[in-house]
């Protein structure tokens, strides 16, 4: 099967079903600290972290699987911050993206497969609605996360194009709808409006009207509509998340600084896109993620387009936006990996996730010794959600026999080391 196309779970012997709830044994996985050690998950969270060796299979209650880690280097698994289900996986349309329900509930659904398939077990999908499309496309990417429950957790964004004026009255009532029907966050492109303070404060009071956080596209080029944005979000108690701010970075130094000091007191979080822009914006590269973690501003990481028109090779990788963030952007490869985890969960609500017991058990493993090189090779991934394997990809490099290769020692990756 194609790697572009979304993999079957693997089977029983070491992917308990839904209704299994024993529990299931990792073994001899390496730990960012150095530490091997076997994992017990249960009910959906760790329930034990030992030396290598040390947890018995079975214990007093029947073990559901057991899945040799060796090799692997064990995370948190990364969450999506940031993604556009319903465009996605359209550039080789060659024409008008459909907006046909089925059309958008198929795409969403391969979409979040390929992203899990790297590690994502949570993402949350900006969604267009009005206009044309109406509620349809939501609607389906809805449906999407009702197929996909157990697998993956997806939440939407409804996107409004205008809210201000004679033609925002329709929006209005769109957005309105849109959270009714099901969407958890509202957002949308305020740059595009008429009025973009305007449509930042109609945004804002739905919000507080539902309880909803807001997570909205710009370009944040303009410092005085951006300190406009502070001052109205720092009263929202569910949050504020904008994103990708490219133009942030191309201020002078000194008002990118306030800026960015008027966020952090806002508690706004940016996401910035390292791997490319998205439909909402323009490809202008990342925010300027060290000016903006130095003023004390949340910095999570997105994937945005998934090979749609606006990058037709995307492809939705958290740990390839991590390695842009330490490779491109100067950050370390534990702050780097924080912005596609820890940072990333924490922008879509998520409890913190910790390889401890008592954490919730969303986990990913790379083949790799440590952080940095599971970021530069990250090929071979076995993902957990709620305490089950639910995608795994297996990757093996042969070369052909070589007298210098035996001679030095050099290692080599063989088959079946993973059961």
């Amino acid at each position: 099967m194609p790697d572009s196309q979304p993999q079957p779970p693997p089977p029983p012997s070491s992917s308990p079903g839904p209704a299994d709830h024993s529990s299931l044994l990792l073994c001899g996985a390496r730990l960012t600290d150095g530490r091997t050690v076997d994992v017990r998950l249960g009910g959906g969270r760790i329930e034990v972290v030992g030396t290598a060796g040390s947890l018995a299979a079975g214990g007093t209650r029947a073990c559901g699987a057991r899945v040799d880690l060796g090799g692997y280097l064990l995370l948190p698994a990364p969450a999506e911050p940031h993604a556009h289900a319903d465009t996605a996986l359209s550039a080789d349309a060659g024409g008008p993206v459909s907006y046909e329900p089925r059309d958008v509930q198929r795409r969403a659904t391969e979409a979040a497969l390929l992203q899990l398939g790297h590690g994502a077990t949570a993402m949350r999908a900006h969604v267009r609605v009005g206009d044309v499309q109406g509620l349809g496309a939501l609607a389906a990417v809805l449906q999407a996360r009702r197929a996909l429950r157990g697998l993956a957790e997806l939440t939407t964004v409804a996107m409004p194009r205008v809210l201000t004026g004679v033609a925002g009255a329709d929006g209005l009532a769109v957005l309105r709808d849109a959270v009714k029907m099901g969407a958890s966050v509202v957002g949308g492109r305020p740059d595009l409006d008429p009025d973009p303070t305007g449509y930042v404060e109609a945004v804002l009071e739905v919000a507080s009207e539902h309880g909803c956080p807001v997570d909205l596209h710009t370009d944040a080029g303009d410092p005085a509509r951006l300190a406009r944005l502070a001052a109205m979000a720092g009263g929202l108690r569910s949050g504020v998340t904008l994103s990708p701010c490219g133009d942030l970075g191309r201020l002078p130094s000194e008002v990118a600084s306030r800026t960015a000091d008027q966020l952090a007191a806002a508690g706004v979080t940016v996401v910035c896109l390292p791997q490319g822009g998205c439909g909402g914006v323009d490809r202008r590269g990342a925010a300027p993620v060290r000016l903006l973690r130095a003023a004390g501003v949340r910095v999570a990481a997105g994937s945005g387009a998934l090979r749609d028109v606006s990058n037709p090779v995307g492809r939705g990788d958290p740990l390839e936006a991590a390695f842009l963030l330490a490779s491109r952007y100067g950050l370390s490869p534990e702050e780097a990996y924080d912005a596609v985890s820890g940072s990333a969960r924490a922008v879509l609500g998520l409890p913190e996730v910790r390889v401890e017991a008592g954490f919730p058990a969303e986990l990913l493993a790379v083949r790799g010794g440590g952080l940095a090189g599971a970021l530069s090779l990250a090929y071979s991934r076995v993902v957990v959600h709620r305490g089950l394997v639910v995608a795994r990809t297996s990757a093996v490099r042969e070369y052909c026999s070589s007298a210098a290769s035996v001679e030095l020692g050099l290692p080599r990756q063989g088959r079946g080391q993973l059961s």
